[in-house]
């Protein structure tokens, strides 16, 4: 395996073949790429364990920063079909994410990143890496080392915003438990929202259940509110906390 860092070169010329609302969409790198400023992530699999717990929801969590400065889309691509894509985008409700559905592997193998994964039963793939792209033009890329397995130590989103911005400080993380329905749930959302605080939502009855918010908060009673590993509480508590 040989990967080469080829910034300041364009990108492939490629055409995915896309699924959107139930039709087919043709989408040209020069769709994605030509006068924006874009950050790709690309990854060997959707739906896999570092990829779904770490890789993109960092990208989607701090997009609203990227685009402060001056990043215009961030695309999440991967060796897989659109329909693959479309469903682990919609799993991870990374709504701030763009997916490229790369499923014969032609762009990553224009961009020497195609690498094979049959140790793992995943025929060819794309290696891990990011990078930023002016105008169709790779402006710096970030490679993960070629190690056994599969490394994460420099495609991720917080090296890349700290290339766009060195002096960059990561804000606290937040989380908020929700029950559908609650209408205290959806002004602590709209307060964290106010405070420009990106947020995790954990739904109870799809991603947790009382019995886990009553372990880890000792109350019954939802929105539950965390910032930074500090349990704030409910939407009363969240309101104080920020007067």
């Amino acid at each position: 395996m040989s990967l080469q860092d080829i910034s300041g070169q364009k990108v492939p010329q490629v055409t995915f073949h896309t699924r959107q609302e139930d039709n087919w969409v043709d989408v040209t790198t020069n769709d994605i790429f030509a006068g924006k400023t874009v950050i790709v992530f690309s990854l060997p699999g959707a739906f896999t364990p570092t990829c779904s717990s770490t890789h993109l929801p960092r990208y989607n969590e701090l997009a609203s920063e990227f685009e402060a400065l001056g990043v215009d889309d961030i695309y999440c691509l991967s060796v897989n079909d659109t329909f693959v894509m479309n469903a682990w985008k919609a799993d991870q409700d990374a709504k701030n994410i763009k997916v490229i559905p790369d499923g014969s592997g032609e762009f990553t193998k224009g961009m020497g990143m195609l690498v094979s994964k049959d140790d793992l039963g995943f025929g060819d793939r794309s290696w891990r890496y990011s990078m930023l792209v002016k105008d169709g033009v790779i402006e710096k890329m970030f490679i993960e080392p070629q190690e056994p397995g599969d490394p994460f130590k420099v495609s991720d989103a917080d090296t890349m915003i700290k290339y766009l911005k060195p002096d960059w400080e990561a804000k606290e993380s937040a989380s908020i438990i929700t029950k559908p329905g609650c209408p205290f749930c959806t002004k602590a959302k709209m307060l964290l929202e106010e405070q420009n605080i990106p947020y995790e939502e954990i739904i109870l009855g799809r991603d947790a259940t009382m019995t886990s918010v009553r372990a880890i908060t000792g109350r019954a009673t939802a929105p539950q509110v965390f910032i930074g590993g500090k349990h704030i509480g409910g939407y009363d508590d969240l309101a104080k906390h920020f007067a």
